[in-house]
């Protein structure tokens, strides 16, 4: 078995990159990729094209990671939304840096940020809550995100109990303790996978209000 890991491998041919094809501007190179990789998601079923691995750390170093969702991004940074007393909350809550990472196979392509996560205004929150479905936003209400639970009863207990109380009509408020984050970047990174790993890797790293780009060594 250990064998069969060692050996799998794949020769990276289908794109290249060069600092010449890319935008100045790391949000409009971020749109176009993400835009390409959205499209692809879209014909082929394949993959979620704004899922990305979140990593937060304790205050001592001690990193986490997992998978959420992008939901919007702008010139001041990418969004997702989450319970704000879960683990990656608490985390975002005493140290603030954070890295994602976007990795879209079909396309041989990878995009590191790094940054500070902060939370999004209280009205952007109360906007993309009441767009998501009914169930999703009781279910935010629902989970104790994070905490140690007896069994899953609970959390189905807790649904049927919010069902009942709100019906199909009763609006349902946000929960105080979920909301939105905005990851403010310093560093975006572009990697396109190249042929005998040698790879193209272009970063943008910002030096006061300015976003100077170089190419790394892969």
């Amino acid at each position: 078995m250990q064998k069969k890991i060692a050996n799998l491998r794949r020769d990276y041919q289908s794109r290249t990159l060069d600092i010449t094809e890319l935008s100045s501007d790391p949000f409009l190179q971020f749109k176009n990729w993400f835009d390409e990789a959205l499209e692809i998601a879209n014909e082929t079923k394949g993959f979620e094209a704004n899922a990305m691995t979140l990593c937060t750390a304790t205050p001592d170093g001690q990193p986490s990671a997992r998978i959420v969702l992008l939901k919007g991004f702008d010139e001041n940074g990418f969004i997702f939304y989450s319970n704000y007393k879960s683990k990656k909350g608490q985390e975002i809550e005493t140290n603030p840096n954070v890295a994602l990472v976007f990795h879209w196979h079909d396309l041989e392509r990878q995009i590191r940020i790094e940054g500070q996560a902060g939370r999004v205004e209280a009205s952007l929150s109360d906007k993309y809550y009441n767009s998501r479905p009914r169930k999703s936003r009781l279910g935010a209400w629902a989970s104790p995100q994070s905490q140690t639970i007896d069994n899953r009863e609970i959390l189905e207990n807790n649904m049927q109990q919010l069902q009942a109380d709100y019906g199909e009509e009763k609006p349902i408020p946000r929960p105080p303790h979920w909301g939105g984050y905005r990851v403010a970047p310093s560093m975006i990174e572009f990697w396109q996978g190249r042929s005998s790993r040698l790879h193209d890797r272009i970063v943008y790293q910002k030096d006061n209000e300015a976003w100077r780009i170089q190419r790394l060594a892969p």
